[in-house]
């Protein structure tokens, strides 16, 4: 008998530890392929192994070993419950930003409002904020044009009916005032390479990660820019590098004295967001 399926997956996997790598990814990696929940997988995992299965899994295992990222093997990665493309040309989705999505929903009801996502990428941001406010006029923007290829494909996919426009920050919207601003910004600075995974560094397009000025060159961008369309009302949701908190906030704090800035954490406890919204009641 030749080998079974979880026999050549556990091989895989304690492969890659021996390499530092997740040994999961080839799992991971296998059953997406496959299309199989847990459940199939108890179910076959004694079979023996096709030979193009075992072809595949040969292939995947070259590339994870390389730190290549599982979801650019695949082609899609998930996001706020729903499946979106990716490849080379946009970061893969972070839970991160679905906590940002999910704050900016929490607080803004569906009611027509003007919003912008700025850096759109893979669209996530401003597809799903469609998919669940459907009364929002939202804008995506990205500088780089074949990001906004598959954020568009992702909105066709999803049959959501938004804007996409290519240029830099809010330039695009000319003198369109807005109610929301949102976006998750490159904002590495050049110092924390270092700090990057391995798979992060090689992989992904650097266009989307990294910023001039200590990694707060689009933030600064982003407040000149938004001081001049946002509406008195208007609020601003951004995504932010864990060290960068203080410095966006009072950023933001001079370009919008009247508003409050906050900066807010992810669920690990870093700082995470900056969250610029209309003054609170006093009293």
């Amino acid at each position: 008998m030749g080998n079974r399926y979880f026999e050549v997956l556990e091989r895989a996997s304690s492969f890659l530890e021996k390499q530092g790598k997740e040994g999961y990814s080839i799992l991971f990696v296998f059953l997406e392929r496959k299309g199989w929940t847990k459940t199939h997988w108890l179910l076959h995992m004694k079979e023996e192994v096709l030979p193009e299965d075992e072809q595949q899994i040969a292939e995947d295992l070259k590339k994870l070993v390389a730190n290549y990222p599982p979801q650019y093997l695949l082609g899609y990665s998930g996001f706020y419950g729903q499946r979106f493309l990716v490849n080379e040309h946009t970061l893969i989705p972070r839970p991160e930003t679905e906590e940002l999505v999910e704050r900016c929903l929490k607080e803004n009801l569906n009611e027509h409002l003007t919003v912008v996502d700025v850096g759109t990428g893979t669209g996530v941001i401003g597809i799903s904020l469609k998919l669940a406010r459907p009364n929002w006029q939202v804008t995506a923007v990205d500088i780089s044009k074949e990001a906004l290829k598959i954020a568009q494909k992702n909105a066709k996919r999803l049959a959501v009916d938004m804007h996409f426009k290519n240029g830099n920050g809010l330039q695009p919207m000319n003198d369109t005032k807005i109610d929301i601003l949102i976006s998750n910004p490159p904002y590495i600075s050049n110092d924390e390479w270092h700090l990057m995974d391995e798979s992060v560094r090689i992989f992904e397009p650097k266009t989307a990660l990294f910023a001039e000025n200590d990694g707060l060159a689009i933030y600064q961008q982003l407040a000149k820019e938004a001081k001049k369309i946002l509406k008195p009302n208007g609020k601003i949701y951004l995504e932010i590098g864990f060290q960068q908190g203080q410095a966006v906030k009072q950023l933001f704090q001079q370009t919008f004295p009247q508003k409050q800035v906050e900066v807010a954490q992810d669920l690990s406890g870093n700082d995470r967001m900056v969250i610029v919204s209309s003054k609170k009641e006093e009293g």
